[in-house]
Parts: C-alpha cells; sequence; structure tokens
C-alpha cells in the first residue's frame, strides 16, 4: 500500500498536489544535477607540455586523477600539480652521468624509470626557462592519457604502487617503469605516445628531440601566458 493510500480519506485529496510537486521538484533537481555533472564532464582537461631544448614532461592537475588509476599520486598528499617525465634508468637518475651512460642509454638501455615531481603553484613559476605548451583535452581522451601514464608504471601488483627511490628533487621520486629507452625512443617520444594515445594528432614515430614535439604540439596548444600564469 503506498504512502497516500495510508493518508486518512479527509486528507488525500490535499496531499495529492503536494506529492505531485515534491515529485516534479525532486526530479527537477535530479535532472539538474545530471545536467551539471554532464556538463562537468564535458568540459576539457587541461594537460601541460613542459619542455626545454632537450627533455619532455607531461604536467597535470593532481584533482584530475583518481589514486585508484595510478596509486602513486597518494605519494604527493600536498601537490596540486604532478608532473611525469620517461627515461633511461642509469642515466635519468645520474646527477652527472657523462658520455658512457648516455651511450649507453642510446644503444644498450637496460630498462627505463618514471620521474614524478609533485608542484605546488602556478604552472608557469615551475619551468621559468621552459615552453610549456597548454594541451584541452576531452574526458575520454585524458582517461586514455592517463591509463597510457599508469601503464608505463612497472607494478609488483593492479592496486599496489610502483617501487620508488629518491627522485632529482626532494619533492621528487623515481619509479620503475616499462619500456627502453634508445636513440629513436627518447623521453619526448613518450610524451608524444602518450598525447597520440590520447587521440591527438601526433605521430610519435617522428618525434625524437623536444624540437620535433614541439612543432607538432604548437598548432594544437591552446590558451597563452597569461592563463598558464593563473592556473
Amino acid at each position: 500500500m503506498g504512502p497516500v493510500a495510508c493518508l486518512p480519506s479527509f486528507l488525500r485529496n490535499s496531499a495529492r498536489p503536494i506529492i505531485v510537486i515534491l515529485f516534479v521538484a525532486c526530479g527537477g533537481s535530479a535532472q539538474s544535477a545530471e545536467i551539471r555533472a554532464r556538463d562537468e564532464s564535458e568540459k576539457p582537461k587541461s594537460v601541460f607540455i613542459a619542455h626545454d631544448r632537450w627533455h619532455a614532461a607531461i604536467v597535470i592537475n593532481k584533482t584530475d586523477v583518481l589514486a585508484t588509476v595510478l596509486p602513486e599520486v597518494r605519494d604527493f598528499p600536498w601537490a596540486e600539480l604532478l608532473e611525469f617525465s620517461w627515461g633511461d634508468k642509469d642515466y635519468f637518475p645520474a646527477p652527472d652521468p657523462g658520455i658512457g651512460l648516455a651511450l649507453k642509454a642510446a644503444f644498450w638501455s637496460g630498462g627505463s624509470v618514471l620521474h614524478v615531481v609533485g608542484l605546488h603553484g602556478a604552472v608557469r613559476n615551475q619551468y621559468p626557462g621552459a615552453e610549456v605548451l597548454e594541451i584541452d583535452l576531452p574526458e575520454e581522451g585524458f582517461q586514455q592519457l592517463i591509463k597510457f601514464i599508469s601503464d608505463t608504471f612497472s607494478r609488483p601488483g593492479p592496486s599496489a604502487p610502483a617501487d620508488a627511490r629518491a627522485g632529482l628533487l626532494p619533492n621528487a621520486r623515481f619509479y620503475s617503469a616499462n619500456g627502453k629507452f634508445n636513440i629513436l625512443r627518447t623521453c619526448n617520444t613518450w610524451v608524444a605516445e602518450g598525447l597520440s594515445a590520447a587521440g591527438l594528432p601526433i605521430s610519435p614515430g617522428y618525434v625524437i628531440t623536444a624540437g620535433s614535439l614541439n612543432d607538432q604540439l604548437r598548432p594544437l596548444a591552446v590558451g597563452s601566458n597569461d592563463l598558464l600564469d593563473r592556473r
């Protein structure tokens, strides 16, 4: 028996319009919430590519990433931004690698690492001597990029973070990674592969240097320096 039928007979007629009003109001509220959620999911996600003459990295807003997808984000609880870059496991972490490690990385790499840096503040302030390009991705493309980054980590289990060690900065860590660095597959190629996985018209096979990456990304970049400074 429904709630209206349980009411005394003299209240049923007066309750009916109230219930109709409540149903319409609640339905409208649910519909508004659904529209808001849909609008939020349809908003593009900003991704930043920072590079100097040699090295490129992907920078994302930490709030856009779920720890269930990328458990390593838990290692940076205070960060607003996360920077991801990839390289040879011996050359990248070395404070003064020299020509020997450079040649080994280029031709006989023994593996790779991901370098993750937790950042706080405006994007532009983090890279005063580098170029920063902002790329907008739809939600589906952004999630494909996050999956690409997540799949690069070499983890002992599906929900366990990858093995980590100290990074190049106090707020950074190196993680065990998948794939091998070589002279034709550099950190810049890795960034291009991630953006290609996100659906951008990028050709990773033509990207070796930061300059060749920039040539393909610049036409796709949005925003301005003022926009970057305000983030």
